[in-house]
């Protein structure tokens, strides 16, 4: 069996090492204060038929806060978008409404990209 297959999950660990921790998932699932991101604002046409959309990757914090972002950004634009692979993507050259939008409700922004 390859390594890429082995389940090491339910398995058990041995250390010789008496101040030995487990390191804990649950950190990676909590979502920082606005104010503790920096987000930044890509704007990008390459592989979308020449049309601009503005990508948003930075989002630290669990799938769902993530997708309410999404959604609210969505509607505060009102133009489509998505939300996957730990980045919001909204529809059009948006980034003025957006910044405006992620700046109202306290969050660090840069803009990357033309």
């Amino acid at each position: 069996m390859s390594n890429a297959k082995r389940n090491n999950s339910g398995g058990f660990m041995y250390s010789t090492n008496p101040n030995y921790r487990p390191e804990q998932d649950e950190d990676e699932n909590v979502t920082l204060n606005p104010k503790d991101q920096l987000l930044t604002l890509h704007r990008e046409t390459k592989g979308r038929g020449g049309k601009a959309v503005v990508v948003i990757k930075g989002f630290v914090g669990d799938n769902d806060a993530l997708s309410e972002l999404g959604k609210k950004l969505k509607a505060h634009c009102g133009t489509g978008g998505s939300v996957k692979d730990g980045e919001i993507i909204i529809q059009g050259d948006q980034r003025p409404k957006v910044e405006s939008f992620l700046k109202n409700a306290s969050y660090r922004i840069k803009l990357v990209g033309g």
